[in-house]
């Protein structure tokens, strides 16, 4: 019964204000508009909506040109037109209607209907702020934050991060968690921060869920508890958040906090992957490379590397090297191995760099190259690469790319052998009988310097 009464004095709205609006009342045709637009009292018709819309806009109201200029952004009931959206947004912002200067932000802010000016969003967020309106407030925090239109400001951010944050804007109090957590315009706070993540988490902000979980998973703010951790992961994850997807991935993977289940792990990992984030599909490639949680598959694994390496992921461009340069899966192919191993090393991985060495050093994939390959050697030999100070001391130990030096081989090779590596002990021994006292000390002294300039 209670539904027909509504439905019934939904109607009789319908036609009061259908009445006024064949009248030319402004407001009825407005509120006509309205209910076309939501369905209520009346078939949902959004070309019937925008035309009431339109009318009630030609005659002034501020409010109905802020409808019409949101149905021309968005294609509703009439062909979508940037240009018109940001004319009747200009419309209404121009009489103050601060939902219309957001929106007329947002368009400079985007480049849409308008040539892209963060001055001009920013002038417009500042109207709409200043009469209260918690999400430019959140827009207003974020163009000081960014330095987006204005100086970089951090304390005029956290003003503004502050007002929405407090009218229980859910962006707002994310934004105002992440600059107590790092310190921006604020002294740093863990425990401040987890108090506005979970405000913002419990409006059911994704990024803030998972910003709760890592504060359980790390102890920050709050002891350590890896059972909140991983609940309040996710509740990020099934929101489709990759970050909290990868993170669940690890907790499963390696039984952090949770019992151990590769199977879970891969499918987090994957969700994550497909969603693009580069290190879900490293972790993955692993998964296939070595068979954990998933039948062992070369192909796929180096499918994932491919992808996480095309992100720019090092440690993933130097897998892919390795299969290449090994055949695991693939035809083997030297000269990709060499591609793949240089985009790495010229990143500063210390294992692509020795690799990059080898190749060099016995012309696999490319020319033959003692100079270069003495250089990659070094390059990553100054990292503390094991395996590229013992090829770098055999390079000096044979006159390879650079005169011979037994002073410098030594010295290289016992820097190896501080790893633990018998063949590097052996080497350095052997290297050892044929030099001379001062020689020896001489080695001594070059390690000394190396380890003073590099392990400070």
């Amino acid at each position: 019964m209670k539904n027909q009464n509504s439905a019934k004095d939904s109607y009789d709205s319908y036609v009061w204000f259908r009445d006024a609006a064949e009248q030319g009342n402004a407001y009825g045709q407005f509120n006509l508009a309205l209910m076309y637009k939501t369905g209520q009292g009346v078939a949902r018709d959004d070309a019937s909506a925008f035309r009431w819309m339109r009318l009630a806009a030609q005659q002034g109201l501020a409010f109905a040109q802020n409808h019409v200029g949101a149905m021309y952004y968005n294609g509703r009931g009439v062909a979508a037109s940037d240009l018109e959206a940001a004319r009747w947004f200009r419309r209404a912002a121009k009489q103050g209607d601060a939902s219309a200067q957001q929106n007329l932000g947002m368009m400079y802010k985007r480049g849409r209907g308008v040539p892209r000016s963060d001055e001009m969003a920013l002038a417009w967020f500042c109207r709409a702020s200043e009469q209260g309106v918690a999400s430019a407030q959140t827009l207003l925090g974020e163009a000081y934050a960014q330095g987006l239109g204005t100086r970089r400001n951090y304390a005029l951010a956290l003003a503004w991060f502050r007002k929405a944050a407090l009218q229980g804007d859910a962006t707002a109090q994310l934004n105002l968690g992440l600059m107590y957590k790092r310190g921006q315009g604020v002294t740093p706070s863990d425990a401040q921060a987890l108090a506005w993540f979970r405000q913002a988490a419990s409006q059911g902000d994704a990024v803030a869920q998972r910003q709760v979980g890592v504060a359980y998973a790390q102890g920050r703010g709050v002891a350590p508890d890896a059972t909140r951790a991983y609940a309040w992961l996710s509740r990020a994850a099934e929101q489709d958040d990759a970050d909290a997807q990868f993170n669940l991935g690890i907790m499963l993977a390696t039984g952090r906090g949770v019992d151990q289940d590769e199977a879970r792990a891969c499918s987090w990992y994957e969700r994550a992957a497909d969603a693009g984030h580069a290190l879900a599909q490293y972790n993955l490639g692993g998964m296939y490379a070595h068979g954990r949680g998933v039948e062992r598959d070369q192909a796929r694994a180096l499918a994932w590397y491919q992808r996480a390496a095309e992100q720019g992921t090092a440690n993933a461009q130097f897998n892919v090297g390795v299969i290449y340069a090994n055949g695991h899966g693939v035809p083997k192919d030297e000269e990709k191995a060499v591609v793949w191993y240089r985009t790495a090393a010229e990143q500063g991985d210390a294992s692509a760099q020795n690799n990059l060495g080898v190749m060099y050093a016995n012309g696999h994939g490319v020319a033959q190259d003692d100079v270069q390959a003495v250089l990659w050697y070094r390059k990553a030999a100054d990292q503390g690469h094991p395996l590229a100070q013992y090829n770098l001391g055999g390079m000096y130990n044979g006159g390879r790319g650079v005169p011979r030096d037994v002073v410098r081989a030594h010295m290289w090779v016992s820097l190896s052998a501080e790893h633990g590596d018998e063949t590097a002990d052996q080497q350095r021994r052997q290297i050892a009988r044929a030099m001379s006292p001062a020689e020896l000390v001489s080695s001594q002294e070059l390690r000394r310097r190396w380890r003073a300039e590099h392990r400070a």
